[in-house]
Parts: C-alpha cells; structure tokens; sequence
C-alpha cells in the first residue's frame, strides 16, 4: 500500500513535536535542578549567617556566665559558671552553642618561650623534626632584631612571597602573625578536628600568655609537655581535671610534689583574659544538628566583683575573631 504525501507530513510532524517535547523536557528539568541548587545554597547562606550571630550572641553570654560565676544555690552550685569548667553549653531555640573556656594563662607566652620548649611544643602537636624545627628558628627570628651587619637568612623567603612582606623583627602583637612564619600550616595552627580534640598552635601559645608557668586545669597536654612533663604525666592531669577540676592550692601542691620540681610550673587562679570560642549548630525541623558550623571566638578581659583593685565589675571584649 503507498504512502500518500499527507500521511508523510503528518508523521515528520509527529516526530518534530516530540523533539521538541523531549528537548523542552530536559530544559525544564535543568531549570528545576539549578533552581533547587541555588534554593539549597541560599538556605545554606541564611543558615551560616543565622549561626554567625547566635554564635556571637553565645559568646556575650557566656561571657555573663562567667561573670556571674560567684552567684551559687542553696548547695553551694555555681548557677552559672563552675571554675575549672573547660566549656559553657548553650541551648537556643533554633541552635546548640558550645563555648570553650581557655584562660591565657594556659597558654605560653609567643615572645618569650625558649627555643627548646618551642620544639617540644611543635613535636606534641604533630609536626614533624624538621618541621618544627625550621618553625623554631623562623619564630625567634621575627621576633628578634635586625643585625644590620647580619642580614636575616628568612627575610629572602619572605620577600619572595605574593603578596611580599618583611618580619616584624620584634615582639609580636598578634597571634595570627604565628600563621606567616616560614614553615607554619593551617592545619598546625588551628587544629585538625572539628570536635577541638587536636589542639593546634593558638590553643597552646599566645601574645598574652604565661612567662613561666600555665593553668593547671586549662593547660593543653602539648603545652605541659613543652614545659617539661611527660606524656604520660600529662594524661594523667587532664584525666584528673575531667573527672574533678582542679579547686585548692592543696591539691595542686600535692600534684607538684608528685611531679618532682616541674610540677612548680604548674599554677592555679589568676585569671582575667580569656579567649570564648563558640562553635554553632543549627538544628533541623526534625531536632537534629545540621552538619554545618559557624565558629566564632573574642578575646575577653574581666574585672571580677573581688578583683581587688577597685574596678567595677564588668568585660571588655578587646578583639573579635570570626572564622567560618
């Protein structure tokens, strides 16, 4: 039987209009994907900025908590911040802040440690020999001044660098300078987990911290190590202080007789600057935790009610550091 003209036509036609159907399809399901990519992206955005500013909120009132750390119920109970505590946790209605406490004084002090604790320090947190021991010798050269007969043998490398910058070849002002020494990563200044369970760097050296001795319930085992205690001894500390904070002078005088006379640069109290860093998580519709985190820390000065100097009591938050 032939195929009349007419019945050709009708079927290129057909053909044609379901090209166009599939070809329509396809871009309408494109359009779908990219604006449900960008819907997911945008409530990403809104999440992330929502944590940012609960997470700063959480810090202002931890910093309260803090404050208030004297006011106790009927049994004596802090109600609000227990000394020793190692971090605050907050619940808000659409997120869960934790605030971690750490007094500078757990802290060594970035201008004036020696080389050799340095390295110990370096070497407990993870870094390799070599490592740490070029990151030793580039630190007490920036904070050390220029020979102008001697010229210093990293200022090349820095030079070298885009953007280029000379060291500062005196005391340092900043904990992030740390970040520019020759040597340094990220991952050694901040820390390699989420959780905080790998201290980095900044958790163990600072501008404001201790000449000689650190908090013994805040002190980082890499930190006790730097000062000249064993591994082992300084599991030991962190494994008493989580069960049971540290609170009298007794007890730590009978932690540093154990300790023989390293046990003396161990130090209890005396804090009033602390770094708050408040690590925020959104919860779901269904309760749960989003996997995103906004971490935000500042840098706190207090002026307790029983200071002792006079000053009303109060905070200043002398510097805040926002990281995604």
């Amino acid at each position: 039987m032939r195929t009349s003209r007419t019945d050709r036509s009708k079927g290129s036609a057909l053909l044609t209009v379901l090209w166009l159907t599939a070809a329509l399809s396809a871009i309408g399901l494109a359009v779908a994907s990219n604006v449900r990519g960008e819907t997911e992206r945008t409530s990403t955005g809104v999440d992330d900025t929502k944590a940012y500013f609960i997470a700063r909120g959480a810090i202002e009132r931890a910093a309260l908590h803090i404050l208030w750390r004297g006011y106790a119920d009927e049994a004596g109970q802090s109600l609000y911040y227990r000394p020793g505590q190692p971090y605050i946790a907050l619940d808000f209605p659409t997120a869960s802040v934790i605030v971690d406490v750490i007094p500078e004084t757990s802290k060594l002090n970035a201008n004036s440690i020696k080389p050799d604790e340095l390295l110990r320090l370096l070497t407990a947190l993870g870094a390799p020999i070599d490592r740490a021991t070029q990151i030793t010798s580039a630190l007490i050269d920036w904070r050390t001044a220029v020979d102008p007969l001697r010229p210093s043998p990293y200022d090349a490398f820095y030079l070298s660098l885009s953007p280029s910058f000379l060291p500062r070849h005196a005391s340092l002002k900043e904990n992030e300078e740390l970040l520019l020494l020759q040597g340094m990563t990220h991952g050694l200044y901040y820390g390699e987990s989420l959780d905080g369970s790998q201290a980095g760097l900044r958790d163990c050296l600072s501008v404001f911290g201790s000449d000689y001795s650190v908090d013994v319930n805040w002190a980082q085992p890499a930190t006790m190590q730097a000062i000249g205690l064993a591994p082992e001894d300084a599991q030991a500390i962190v494994q008493h202080r989580t069960e049971h904070p540290i609170a009298t002078y007794l007890e730590l005088a009978s932690i540093q007789q154990a300790l023989g006379p390293v046990g003396q640069r161990l130090a209890l109290g005396g804090h009033s600057m602390f770094t708050l860093r408040a690590i925020a998580r959104m919860k779901q519709p269904d309760g749960k935790l989003s996997d995103l985190r906004r971490t935000v820390a500042a840098l706190v000065q207090f002026s307790f009610p029983d200071n002792g100097k006079g000053k009303p009591a109060g905070y200043q938050v002398l510097r805040w550091f926002d990281r995604t």
